[in-house]
């Protein structure tokens, strides 16, 4: 079997083979390479050893058995049988589910969490998206600590588990998307620098030095990455990855590295015949993100939409701190721009910044699809003191409300785990660091970070403590139960609406009309034949939908359809779906 290793700071190259020690040769058509051969199968041990120093794993290693610190394992990836074949799901229609392996099951693994799949065909979702699974020190984590970027976290179950959650997913009709993180890697079991310039001090981001896209040496370090996100897609047909915090990856080269992998995945769709795709994490409120190359953008697929939530996060719960200042003066008014606008500040002043930000969209050449919203994410849970949900503040019907608007929006929508029956589980910010240092640096500046806004020190959990992690784990008795099982049929109806009314997943984003109330905390739009109209008020209020005859697709609570003069009477904390003729 044929090993090579970039690493152009080194005199010399050892591979540590099943045992045995082997030098490695430079590679004369590859500056920086080494190359060598040895007996290896599946499972074989190796690492390398740069100047006679340890013996280190491999930076592409498919498999650490033992974690990131221990021995890399050889995969052959031809070794499994695909039960199934397909083309994939494309993006345009779809409904995502975001889930964290580890705590979607109490067991946390892929295994457990692919018995649970049914549960999400049910709900009619499109895609799940898993949250990072490369290896991180210790069992339990969120998984944006990865430091093997080709490899898979053993305790979820490798490799091997990996290929039979996508196989099954696949076999129900479900496509499958990877968050995966180049924007940084974790702060212990790192041994890239050791090989190589793969980060640099010119740029600086939230976690330290940035990933090298634009120095010395970055063609080798971009293509890395490109390998591990194309690797992805195609040795676990992977449908389409979820680009974490790509406003921190700093690159000052004519052609960015986000066009680069995009067009790279572009090809490789187009090679197997399958839609691949990427959906970013920016908060650049930068239409080129997801605009196509031939016209001047990066061409990634989609992006979140953090503007959406907070818009909608702060009409629901009156919250006014940090980043929801600007939204919260009128959130009606702020949740009305982003519906119509997409993004909220498109040039506009953002005091949380204290500049202004962002640029509009152009509504006649994005497709609504292509910006992601929702009302929760593992971010807008896990980031909270407590990892409170919604649903511990919210009542049944205010959460009613947020579904409809999540799932009645322009936007491609996305649910968090959990959240589609209004789980009363906590979803807290949880660490297994096996450094003692390490871990009791996270435990504190976790609690400082928290403290500094008023929560008492004793009431924000221990991230080390494994009980915090065992209380973001889902309760699978809930859904069963009232009031969780009401607000469950509440969601499988509007994804049943969703997918039966294309006037829902129609990609113009110009077509959605808005009208509000900000005092009396109505908001209605239309899309197409379709209005939906919410009350976030607790009295009832009559909204004016127009004279044209209407019957109700859904409603939280009991109504009455619009009489002649087209004036819908709305419960307090109520929402409904309707169709105009």
């Amino acid at each position: 079997m044929q090993f090579e290793v970039w690493a152009p700071q080194a005199d010399r190259v050892t591979l540590h083979c099943d045992g045995v020690a082997r030098a490695l040769e430079r590679d004369p058509a590859r500056e920086g390479w080494w190359s060598g051969e040895a007996k290896a199968a599946d499972g074989t041990r190796y690492g390398f050893a740069l100047d006679d120093g340890p013996v280190l794993p491999d930076p592409r290693s498919r498999r650490q058995p033992d974690g990131p610190d221990g021995l890399s394992a050889v995969v052959d990836h031809g070794r499994y049988a695909w039960r199934t074949e397909g083309a994939g799901r494309p993006l345009p229609g779809a409904v995502l589910y975001e889930l964290h392996v580890g705590t979607y099951t109490s067991e946390g693994t892929l295994d457990a969490a692919a018995e649970r799949l049914g549960h999400l065909v049910e709900l009619g979702i499109t895609h799940v998206e898993l949250m990072p699974l490369c290896p991180f020190p210790g069992r339990h984590g969120w998984g944006y600590e990865g430091v093997s970027l080709w490899a898979v976290h053993e305790p979820y179950g490798g490799p091997e588990a990996l290929r039979r959650f996508v196989d099954r997913a696949h076999g129900l009709g479900l496509g499958v998307i990877l968050d995966v993180v180049h924007n940084h890697l974790g702060p212990s079991g790192n041994h890239l620098p050791a090989f190589g310039p793969y980060f640099t001090d010119r740029h600086h981001t939230p976690w330290g030095a940035a990933v090298n896209l634009d120095g010395p040496g970055s063609d080798e370090v971009r293509a890395f990455l490109l390998g591990s996100a194309l690797a992805w897609l195609r040795d676990y047909r992977i449908d389409g990855l979820r680009l974490d915090a790509v406003h921190a990856l700093a690159d000052t080269r004519a052609c960015h590295f986000l066009e680069e992998l995009s067009r790279a995945v572009d090809h490789l769709g187009a090679d197997t015949g399958r839609p691949l795709f990427l959906i970013a994490e920016s908060d650049l409120n930068d239409p080129r993100v997801v605009t196509a190359r031939a016209e001047g953008g990066l061409g990634l697929h989609a992006q979140w939409s953090d503007d959406f939530h907070h818009a909608l996060h702060a009409a629901l719960t009156g919250e006014s701190q940090g980043y929801y200042a600007d939204f919260a003066r009128a959130p009606l008014a702020a949740l009305a721009k982003t519906l119509t606008g997409g993004f909220f500040h498109d040039g506009t002043y953002s005091s949380f910044r204290g500049r202004h930000h962002g640029r509009a969209l152009d509504r006649g050449r994005v497709a609504a699809h292509r910006l992601v919203g929702y009302s929760q994410t593992h971010d807008q849970v896990g980031n909270r003191a407590q990892g409170d949900r919604l649903a511990a503040v919210l009542s049944p019907g205010l959460l009613a409300c947020a579904a409809a608007l999540t799932l009645t929006a322009p936007f491609t929508p996305m649910l968090f785990m959990g959240e589609e029956w209004a789980a009363g589980t906590p979803w807290q910010f949880f660490t297994d660091h096996t450094d003692p240092e390490l871990a009791d640096a996270v435990r504190r500046g976790r609690r400082r970070e928290f403290t500094a806004h008023g929560w008492a020190e004793e009431d924000v959990p221990d991230p080390q403590d494994p009980a915090t992690r065992d209380r973001s784990c889902l309760d699978w008795s809930e859904p069963e139960r009232l009031p969780h099982a009401r607000v469950l049929d509440w969601y499988r109806l509007l994804i049943a609406l969703r997918h039966s009314h294309p006037d829902l997943t129609d990609p113009d984003l110009a077509d959605t009309k808005v009208a509000y109330d900000e005092e009396a905390r109505w908001l209605a739009f239309r899309r197409g034949d379709v209005r939906v109209a919410v009350n976030l008020g607790k009295e009832p209020s009559a909204i004016p939908l127009g004279t044209r005859p209407a019957r109700v697709l859904a409603a939280w609570e009991p109504v009455e359809r619009p009489g002649t003069d087209g004036i819908l009477l709305v419960p307090g904390e109520s929402c409904v779906v309707l169709e105009q003729s």
